[in-house]
Formats: C-alpha cells, structure tokens, sequence
C-alpha cells in the first residue's frame, strides 16, 4: 500500500512536463488546423510563406535588440572595471606613501615610489597628512 504514495512523493517534476506537454499540443493542433483549413493550395502557401516572413523579421528585430543591449552591457562593464582598477589603483598608491611617510621614508623601499610621490619626509610637512 505505501508503493502507491510512494510515486507521488518522488516526482520531482512539479508542473513543467504538463505545461511543456500544453505548449506541444497548441502548436500541433494550430498547425494541423491550418493545413486542413478549407483552402486552395496557394492560399496555404502564402499564408504559410508570410507566416514564416513575418515569424523571421521578428526574431530578427529581437536578436538586434538583443545584441545591443548586449554590447550596452558590456561596454558599461568595461567602464566600470576601469574605474574600479584605477581607484584601487590610487588607493594603493596612497598606502604605499603614507606607510613610507609614517616609518620615516627609509630608502630600502625606494623602488615602489610612484612618480607623483615623495622620495622623504620634508622639512616643511607638505606632504605629511594633516593631524587635527
């Protein structure tokens, strides 16, 4: 007697078989309802052949729609990455300096000076941070 519950507890499917199995169905009645439609031969075949013109532009108009939606895309994630390098970028830098500022700029780590940094700490404190 469990055998029976058993089944229904381990399909995993939920809904998507029966609405795929929905879709298959629409698709091959509308078709079948057009090709035994009461007309001649060359009604069918325009109105199939302009169908399908018509199924073509769409799906042309979406993949450009697409496509630049895509490029869009992509060339705001490019910006972006840039942005972020260059700040990353920046903030680096400005560790590195203040780091040399604080341990009194020895010259042992003089080969990762940036060129807008300072070689030293100077007399007149312009380029320490300010404290207050």
């Amino acid at each position: 007697m469990a055998d029976g519950y058993d089944r229904f507890d381990n399909e995993g499917g939920g809904g998507g078989s029966f609405v795929m199995g929905l879709l298959t169905g629409t698709v091959l009645g509308a078709g079948l309802g057009i090709l035994f439609a009461p007309k001649s031969g060359s009604e069918l075949r325009g109105q199939i052949s302009e169908q399908a013109g018509n199924i073509a532009n769409v799906a042309s108009d979406r993949y450009r729609k697409v496509s630049e939606a895509a490029g869009d895309l992509a060339d705001r994630g490019r910006d972006a990455y840039q942005k972020a390098r260059d700040a990353v970028s920046r903030g680096a830098d400005e560790a590195q300096r203040y780091v040399r500022e604080a341990t009194g700029g020895g010259s042992s780590s003089s080969a990762g000076v940036s060129a807008g940094g300072s070689s030293g700490p100077s007399s007149a404190g312009g380029n320490s941070p300010s404290r207050g």
